[in-house]
């Protein structure tokens, strides 16, 4: 058993990228991070703090507090829908902006486990995934609201419109595509590439993933700062992406389309 802990601890494989010695092309890498990242989840974290620092600075408490993850933006449904799907199409750009910029510089798809060699083997071990982290994740967030310290997440708003349900599916798997491809296979293999050890580009990667959840409250950071923990270190181990994807994705469509269809059906949902 002890055996076993360590080698889940000790992720090193011998088909890592090669560090880059460089120094031009080190910069180039460090500029490289912090541009996409100013652009994308790292600029959300920034926002997601400026909205945790204005919450508690209301008198009302953050458990009687409310947070919509999947909102209106327009008074007109079709607009509405198309907003939402505007929404989607930005968080599959910057997936395919990481995979593009990999791709640059010699790191195919395929290397970081975009390849559809083991589609069973990455299936089961999604579905596994998901519930390895729901349940759990589920009762982390009501204990932290107990304690007043998350916000009451409404997961969607979205009037009841033939197409929400197909919008928020989109929408769970958008975020699951954009979160899993930048902050475990591009973050963690440019890390790699810059020489950071395994152990330390897994507290970074972790870290950026709890501070884009920090509107939700501190439960919401706890909670996805543990989740980036178990997914990076089981990419590190697997060099498979796909599992992530869809655990990412079932967890999210779980959340999104049922409290959907539950709301104002049971008495318990905000």
């Amino acid at each position: 058993m002890r055996n076993g802990v360590r080698a889940w601890l000790d992720p090193r494989r011998p088909d890592h990228p090669e560090i880059v010695s460089d120094p031009r092309e080190r910069r180039a890498l460090v500029l490289e991070l912090v541009l996409v990242f100013s652009m994308t989840l790292g600029l959300a974290g920034l926002r997601s703090l400026l909205s945790l620092l204005d919450a508690l600075l209301r008198p009302e408490p953050l458990s009687k507090q409310a947070v919509a993850l999947n909102a209106s933006r327009a008074a007109q449904q079709l607009i509405d829908f198309a907003f939402q799907l505007a929404g989607v199409l930005q968080l599959v750009a910057w997936g395919g902006l990481a995979i593009y910029l990999l791709w640059r510089t010699g790191v195919l798809a395929r290397m970081i486990g975009l390849d559809r060699t083991r589609i069973w083997r990455d299936v089961g071990l999604g579905v596994g995934l998901a519930a390895l982290i729901g349940i759990p994740g589920l009762g982390l967030y009501l204990v932290a609201q107990a304690f007043d310290l998350n916000l009451t997440v409404q997961p969607s708003t979205l009037g009841d419109h033939w197409w929400r349900v197909p919008s928020l599916v989109l929408s769970a798997a958008g975020n699951a595509w954009a979160e899993e491809v930048l902050v475990v296979g591009y973050l963690l293999t440019r890390l790699r590439q810059l020489g950071w050890g395994e152990n330390a580009g897994l507290v970074v990667s972790a870290l950026l993933r709890g501070s884009y959840h920090l509107y939700q409250g501190f439960g919401g950071f706890v909670g996805n700062v543990i989740m980036g923990v178990i997914f990076g270190r089981l990419w590190q181990r697997t060099n498979r992406l796909w599992p992530l994807v869809l655990a990412h994705t079932l967890l999210d469509v779980v959340a999104f389309v049922g409290y959907a269809l539950l709301k104002g059906r049971v008495g318990w949902l905000p």
